[in-house]
């Protein structure tokens, strides 16, 4: 059996962590309301990081003031369309195949127009989706 850096088994962890978890008191009483302060809290941390990803990811592109603005310019439309497609894509092996597969058509006609006129094209639109978003802060 693998000890811990204690010198404790996994077993014996696991039953601190139980005694731990069982002693912690709830924020309130009711179980349901623990169970919607939990699912917002989680709900709430990840949006929290996701934001911080997409700005850290495009950091790598655009400045930090300009990642910012791009991401707080996205409409509704935009937002609903990329987290209906994350959905569809996670949910099944098919939903995967058409979602992969739609980014792969556009990936390629983008090509087929011409390096040009997709970053051209694809410039001004992030410009645009910038502008809103600076506009909002």
């Amino acid at each position: 059996m693998a000890k811990g850096v204690f010198g404790k088994g996994k077993k014996a962890a696991k039953g601190a962590l139980d005694t731990v978890a069982e002693k912690t008191p709830s924020p309130s009483p009711n179980p349901m309301t623990n169970l919607v302060l939990a699912d917002f809290a989680l709900r709430g941390g990840g949006q929290l990081l996701r934001r911080a990803v997409e700005v850290a990811l495009l950091g790598t592109k655009y400045s930090k003031q300009d990642a910012a603005n791009l991401v707080k310019g996205r409409s509704m439309t935009q937002t609903l369309v990329g987290t209906a497609l994350a959905r569809i894509a996670t949910r099944s092996v098919p939903g995967a195949l058409v979602v992969g597969g739609g980014l792969l058509a556009k990936t390629l006609y983008d090509r087929r127009k011409g390096k040009a006129a997709a970053r051209s094209e694809g410039s001004k639109a992030v410009a645009e989706q910038a502008e809103k978003g600076a506009d909002k802060a």
